[in-house]
């Protein structure tokens, strides 16, 4: 729109100089040598000038509409590119000299208190990230379905987001961590105060994830925010990441066609190979980094190793599953998460202290605030 606006004034301005500026440019040697006919011939271009560019140009409104939603549009953008930008800060807690002069059976993470918050930059100030509050949160998730699925990360993403909405010190937290954490089950919870419900599905393989969608996808029904990861337990028992790899391409191409719009932001167009049903905001729960000596049985050392990590990593960025490279899913970057946080931040290398899935919960939020076009 920009480009056309441009093009017609360089096109009213040729017609301008042709038409006005070469005639009276040859009388504007006789008019210098009288100040009065000299400002007075310049009157007369100036206005020559505006008649002939002014078919040219839009209406005010129009172009400053224009304009205005450009910008909004780039500051969409750039701030869902910058909303994993975390930065944290882990120092040693009051209990930390305790720790280290007595045989105590707590994990060494308990013992160091951790902070995080958006980094602070001039580009993220701009973007006006906030950790929202329970009323917030249950605002923004207002009669939703959420379904979560994957493998033990993702139960642990499940039990944040609900610490949020019912209160970690809620009754009703005790009976959700009891009955959340049952071994290898799926679970569900309807928040009544708020209409949204919850559905935890174990499905710690991505073959799982494509069988999931591929139901939705045949009902017809999806949930309003879908956040599903899996990787962990194919390393432990396969090791294999060109296995992955291809399991995580069978997963796009179905989470795509579940989807009734392109995922691009600057698109409309129905996608390809679509159903007519609701739009589902799609997040992807990326894969912890893996401190090997901390992992608590040789098996995992073994097979969990970092050339093995890195393989399965890159399998992810090839596949293009990801929104940052053209797929359907929005990466919450749990490897920038444990990274930054750091070995204090974990007790067996693998599943890591509340404040990381805590963080990543707020990433969440903040992209469906941004996603959604609204503001608290």
């Amino acid at each position: 729109m920009l480009m056309m606006m441009l093009g017609a004034v360089q096109l009213g301005a040729a017609a301008a100089c042709v038409v006005v500026l070469v005639p009276m440019g040859m009388a504007g040697w006789h008019l210098s040598r009288n100040k009065m006919l000299f400002f007075s011939g310049a009157l007369f271009i100036s206005l020559a000038i505006c008649v002939h560019l002014t078919p040219y140009f839009p209406s005010v409104p129009d172009f400053v509409t224009s304009v205005s939603s450009t910008v909004v549009f780039d500051h969409r953008s750039s701030c869902i590119n910058l909303v994993n930008k975390i930065s944290w800060e882990v120092k040693p807690n009051a209990s930390f000299h305790h720790f280290n002069n007595t045989q105590n059976s707590s994990s060494i993470a308990d013992f160091y208190d951790k902070r995080w918050d958006w980094s602070d930059s001039y580009k993220l100030k701009a973007c006006e990230f906030t950790k929202l509050s329970k009323s917030d949160a249950s605002d923004l998730l207002n009669g939703s379905w959420v379904v979560i699925a994957g493998d033990s990360q993702a139960r642990l993403f499940t039990l944040s987001l609900l610490n949020l909405i019912l209160g970690p010190r809620s009754q009703r937290m005790d009976s959700v961590r009891a009955d959340l954490f049952k071994r290898h089950s799926d679970y569900s919870v309807l928040v009544n105060e708020t209409g949204m419900k919850l559905d935890f599905i174990w499905a710690p393989y991505v073959m799982n994830l494509t069988n999931l969608v591929m139901n939705f996808k045949t009902q017809k029904n999806c949930p309003d925010v879908m956040i599903m990861g899996a990787g962990l337990w194919h390393m432990l028992h396969f090791a294999n990441a060109s296995d992955y790899d291809l399991h995580l391409r069978i997963l796009k191409t179905q989470a795509v066609s579940l989807l009734p719009f392109s995922t691009e932001l600057a698109m409309n167009e129905p996608a390809t190979g679509s159903v007519p049903i609701k739009s589902s905001h799609l997040f992807w729960l990326g894969m912890p980094v893996l401190i090997n000596g901390m992992l608590n049985t040789e098996e995992k050392r073994a097979m969990m190793n970092d050339a093995m990590w890195h393989a399965y990593d890159k399998a992810l960025g090839d596949c293009k599953l990801l929104r940052q490279t053209g797929g359907p899913m929005f990466l919450l970057d749990f490897q920038s998460l444990t990274w930054n946080c750091g070995p204090h931040c974990t007790s067996d290398g693998m599943h890591y202290d509340g404040a990381i899935y805590e963080a990543a919960v707020q990433i969440m939020l903040n992209t469906l605030l941004i996603e959604s076009h609204q503001t608290l």
